[in-house]
């Protein structure tokens, strides 16, 4: 199964997961461990927009930071910019925040609400450089639109 095939089943896994659940943190935790467990990457998790920072959520993978800045590091930078960060090497991003040397390539995909406010951030890191690609940011961005049309609205 090719990559967008395995987007394409996640997006029908999932939308019955969570169908009728409203909880924030239940259906982050699940949306995580169903990324998480279909593509075996290394971080996914979420951050939630928080007191005017990005607050560490649910995940799956090693431990992370707590807080983000606005603004500061892919996370940040896909609050501040409103847009996916797709990054190749983070070593080579400004600001990057290393959580660990383990993290090679990171994707970010902002959550918005009903109000198209960016509540929080998909954020999904790599061992690997060059990991993600169109297809991911697609993927996860269609990911992102079923959250805020079951948990935002």
């Amino acid at each position: 199964m090719d990559k967008k095939e395995q987007y394409r089943e996640l997006l029908l896994q999932l939308s019955g997961l969570i169908q009728g659940e409203t909880d924030e943190t239940s259906v982050m935790a699940n949306t995580a461990a169903l990324i998480h467990q279909t593509f075996h990457f290394w971080w996914t998790g979420f951050y939630r927009v928080v007191n005017g920072e990005l607050l560490l959520g649910a995940f799956q993978g090693p431990v992370a930071c707590y807080h983000i800045a606005h603004g500061r590091g892919v996370c940040g930078t896909a609050w501040a910019e409103r847009r996916t960060q797709v990054v190749t090497d983070v070593e080579q991003f400004p600001g990057h925040i290393a959580c660990s040397s383990e993290s090679k390539s990171e994707i970010v995909v902002p959550i918005y609400n009903k109000e198209h406010e960016v509540v929080a951030v998909l954020d999904i890191d790599s061992e690997k450089l060059g990991t993600f690609d169109a297809t991911d940011q697609e993927g996860l961005e269609a990911v992102c639109q079923l959250l805020t049309e079951t948990i935002y609205q």
